[in-house]
């Protein structure tokens, strides 16, 4: 193999190429790129290469400018992002943090399901939102083609609550009709 630099510069496809490759391998050994914020930082592996001219830096240059890739708070390129997903990762931080939101560890959760009708299933879902009884029986509820699903850290309370409400319901119907 020969290890005399190139006579030519690389076209700037080759320079974007190689320019990929050295942040990909940035990222994939250090977590992320600690080391490249513009196109000179890039010139000692196109030196080693192509003898150093002014018209490779250019190159290298016009092929970093061309790959428009977005740059870190500590001015490092980001490789793995375009700006729009940059702009959308800022967007969601904000939210996340205006809203308060946290990670509910969902080891030990079950999954229980109502079915229901779907005629007044809305209105079913509104009431089991704002019950007081039924408030801290379950995370979250999610309404389904079927009925209602509940994700619940206590099955067997959620489960006997809901039970008991349905025959409460069934004794006040038989009560109605004698």
């Amino acid at each position: 193999m020969d290890n005399r630099p190139s006579s030519h510069n690389p076209s700037r496809a080759e320079c974007i190429s190689a320019i990929r490759r050295i942040l990909m391998t940035e990222v994939l050994e250090n977590g992320r790129n600690d080391h490249f914020k513009n196109a000179t930082d890039f010139m000692s592996y196109f030196e080693s290469l192509y003898p150093a001219s002014p018209s490779l830096l250019k190159q290298v240059q016009r092929a970093v400018r061309e790959m428009d890739m977005p740059k870190d708070s500590r001015g490092y390129f980001i490789i793995n992002k375009t700006h729009e997903q940059l702009r959308q990762d800022e967007d969601l931080t904000v939210m996340i943090q205006r809203t308060h939101a946290h990670i509910v560890d969902s080891d030990g959760c079950d999954l229980l399901f109502l079915a229901t009708e779907p005629t007044y299933r809305s209105y079913l879902l509104q009431l089991i939102r704002e019950s007081e009884t039924l408030r801290g029986k379950y995370l979250t509820i999610i309404d389904t083609s079927d009925g209602i699903l509940f994700i619940t850290k206590n099955r067997q309370a959620l489960s006997d609550l809901l039970l008991r409400l349905t025959k409460d319901s069934s004794d006040t119907e038989s009560d109605q009709n004698p």
